[in-house]
């Protein structure tokens, strides 16, 4: 089972990936994680993504498809892999078709009204990364995280104007690879907006479908 989650930022992908790979015992990669990864441990494709990040520069397809050529190398994705925060270009979807092609592609489909609730309410506790939200899972006090006390603060890329920036740079980014693998016939849409409950019932759903 090779599946990769496409959305834009406050789709969920994160969470329906990390609850499928439960579900399923499929690793969950991604590239974020990665990179993280690969910087801890200082291998050179780790240094170079570091040196990047600090410049505040992109990290190149290059740099990220072998990345993750790698880590789709490794053991445990022999019984398949959900990916989320790759592929996001033509290229590295190219990469991986020859690296470890996907079987499904999940497009999950939330409007901005929805993405900009949804990360605009999130709150975190910066010492511990505790997450809430005004509107979905807000502090017992109101603006004080629960186990310390402390004040909870909202991420500078959590302000609405950056999300709309965000939702901008993510269409311009996306939507040929979105068309890509619509006309390969491996694309799902998923309507993100219900509840994550029924999101994820209904990503099983499809790619058991799929599997079928």
């Amino acid at each position: 089972m090779r599946l990769v989650l496409l959305g834009p930022p406050g789709a969920g992908k994160g969470t329906m990936a990390r609850r499928f790979a439960k579900r399923f015992a499929i690793p969950h990669i991604s590239t974020g994680e990665i990179f993280r990864s690969n910087i801890q441990s200082g291998t050179s494709l780790g240094c170079e993504v570091a040196e990047l990040i600090r410049s505040g520069k992109l990290v190149p397809d290059k740099t990220t498809i072998e990345l993750v050529r790698v880590r789709l190398g490794e053991p445990d994705v022999a019984g398949g892999y959900i990916l989320d925060g790759f592929p996001r270009t033509i290229a590295q979807a190219e990469a991986l078709e020859t690296i470890a092609r996907p079987d499904t592609v999940v497009n999950i489909v939330v409007d901005d009204a929805t993405t900009i609730r949804r990360l605009a309410g999130r709150r975190i506790h910066p010492a511990s990364s505790r997450t809430y939200h005004v509107d979905f899972a807000p502090p017992r006090s109101s603006g004080k995280d629960d186990v310390t006390g402390e004040a909870l603060v909202q991420r500078p890329d959590d302000r609405e104007e950056v999300i709309r920036e965000r939702l901008e740079q993510y269409r311009r980014q996306t939507a040929v690879l979105v068309a890509h693998y619509r006309d390969l016939g491996r694309l799902v849409d998923l309507d993100g907006a219900p509840g994550p409950d029924t999101v994820f019932e209904n990503l099983c759903d499809v790619v058991r479908a799929r599997q079928g």
